[in-house]
């Protein structure tokens, strides 16, 4: 056997006892080994030898069932949420409350594993958090360390096998991961493993942590870690648990955010924004560095801390700021809110014009509505009203449902647009039409005249680094100059904020340390379209 790993959440549907057997004796003796896991309702987890051999073709159309809707999707991006907690006898509890701070997120999926006497426990579910989760559940997961997970699906289905965490054993022991980013050079190391053995059950680009760790000859679970991370390419803040260690890992460019923090008894706190910390009481402490593992050890909360590698210059997401994070949160050392607040005091600033009243699109844009409003020295209202039961149309998986969504979750307020000329914030203009029907609305509702303001430069290029975004020839401003995109959503003006002016934000030497592509197509490590077309990467493992 050369190694094994054992994936739970691998059917997103309920096995008879039949199927279950069925599925056993379909399969050579020394290839598969079920096993149930009795806390976990709907749950087959499989132990699987990656030695080559024919896979069964009961397996192959259960899981192709399961994956005929990734059939057509060229890349796997996620935008998600982490959270790890060590040391607290209710982590299990406060990973759920802290997964609901970072439900922005992801709304399509959530799960939680604990680590206690029985080993590692999990409870994964499709749907938001308080849809996955109650307090039966929760009391299921005892122990005093915990890491917890939300996603959204950007290719395949929204389906309980893709849910983080995901648990794996290998010769030391079992493991789980939760994940957020996305690795460029996935394609090319999946087909390298399975050329090698491996045999993959989700659709998850995570799923390559677990076989890379297991392939790993190092000899502890940290240097498994180093090694797998040494292979992967892209954007990946990572929260490991392994026996009693609570392990955090952000790649070399700190693409996505990851944050530290502690509560008052001392217990270590890891989660993708600092939201997340404040809900469950943790105080701030730091940001985990670009390319370090923080280690938690032991009962007392050990920290340990080193480099994978001499990191480059940082290349973190400004869209962070601009769109994903919480207005409350702090992201890469910078305060959300007074960052987006300038966003719009300079848009005021390049892009002034006559008008009675500045409103934004809820919520991402009310901030920077905010300071443009104050800058232009015009009124704020409240002219567009959020439904929070919708989803947001940036992250919705089809065309059909974000066209109905843009209409579920906005309702103009007549009294605050009628006969006004009307100024409306929003973060970005993605494919044009949220913000086609959005002035529609406004004049539906009686505005004068409706005038654009965009508070992110235009975005001309997909992002590869885990924000979920269309491909490049889908975005509105990739084929279209500003000029014509205002005549297609109808507005009177439009303005963008420069990138110039937008890295004024962060002062010149601080702007270096962002990732731009999505506004310049120039993309600081090499992505998966050109990483397909290279050949360098067949050596890797």
């Amino acid at each position: 056997m050369a190694f094994t790993v054992e994936i739970s959440s691998l059917f997103p549907f309920p096995l008879s006892e039949n199927s279950k057997k069925v599925l056993q004796n379909s399969l050579f003796p020394c290839f598969v080994k079920p096993c149930l896991r009795p806390h976990v309702s709907k749950t087959l987890s499989l132990s699987v030898s990656c030695r080559r051999s024919t896979l069964s073709p009961v397996l192959w159309s259960l899981t192709q069932a399961a994956n005929n809707e990734d059939d057509g999707e060229d890349k796997l991006h996620e935008e998600c949420g982490v959270v790890g907690i060590h040391g607290d006898p209710e982590a299990s509890h406060l990973s759920y409350l802290a997964l609901h701070a970072l439900q922005h997120r992801g709304q399509e999926g959530a799960g939680i594993v604990a680590v206690n006497q029985k080993g590692i426990e999990s409870i994964t579910g499709v749907g938001l958090v308080s849809d996955v989760f109650n307090e039966s559940k929760l009391n299921s997961l005892p122990g005093d360390i915990a890491i917890g997970h939300v996603r959204y699906s950007t290719s395949g289905a929204s389906m309980l096998k893709n849910v983080q965490p995901f648990i794996a054993t290998c010769k030391l022991g079992s493991f789980a991961v939760a994940h957020n980013g996305n690795f460029v050079n996935y394609k090319k190391l999946k087909t390298k493993l399975e050329e090698q053995g491996s045999i993959f059950i989700t659709s998850s680009d995570t799923e390559l942590v677990l076989h890379l760790i297991a392939k790993s000859k190092a000899k502890t679970f940290l240097l498994r870690i180093i090694d797998a991370c040494e292979k992967l390419r892209g954007a990946f803040s990572m929260v490991f648990v392994f026996e009693d260690k609570l392990i955090a890992v952000r790649d070399p460019f700190g693409f996505r955010p990851l944050v530290m923090g502690r509560r008052s008894n001392g217990a270590v706190v890891f989660a993708s924004e600092t939201c997340a910390l404040d809900l469950i009481d943790a105080r701030y402490e730091r940001e985990v560095c670009p390319g370090e593992i923080v280690v938690v050890d032991g009962e007392v909360g050990e920290i340990s801390s080193m480099f994978m590698v001499s990191h480059p210059e940082p290349k973190q997401c400004v869209f962070e700021h601009g769109y994903f994070s919480q207005p409350n949160s702090i992201v890469f050392g910078r305060s959300v809110y007074e960052t987006r607040r300038m966003y719009g005091e300079i848009l005021a600033t390049v892009a002034p014009v006559e008008c009675d009243v500045v409103i934004a699109v809820p919520d991402s844009g009310t901030v920077a509505a905010l300071g443009y409003a104050a800058k232009a020295g015009v009124p704020f209202q409240i002219g567009l009203l959020r439904s929070h039961y919708a989803k947001r149309t940036f992250i919705e998986p089809t065309q059909k449902i974000r066209d109905f969504a843009v209409k579920a979750k906005l309702s103009p307020v007549r009294s605050v647009l009628e006969g006004k000329r009307v100024v409306v914030v929003d973060d970005s203009i993605v494919r044009g039409t949220t913000s086609l029907k959005i002035v529609r609305m406004l004049r539906d509702a009686g505005a004068k005249e409706v005038h654009m303001r965009i508070a992110l430069p235009p975005m001309i290029a997909s992002c590869y680094y885990g924000v979920d975004t269309p491909r490049s020839q889908e975005l509105i401003s990739s084929t279209m100059n500003v000029e014509k995109i205002r005549k297609h959503i109808n507005c009177d003006s439009l303005a963008f904020l420069p990138l110039d002016r937008l890295k004024e934000v962060y002062g010149p030497v601080e702007s270096h340390n962002y990732c731009y592509a999505c506004f310049t197509g120039k993309y600081p490590v090499v992505t998966e379209e050109e990483e397909n077309n290279s050949e360098r990467e067949l050596n890797v493992l």
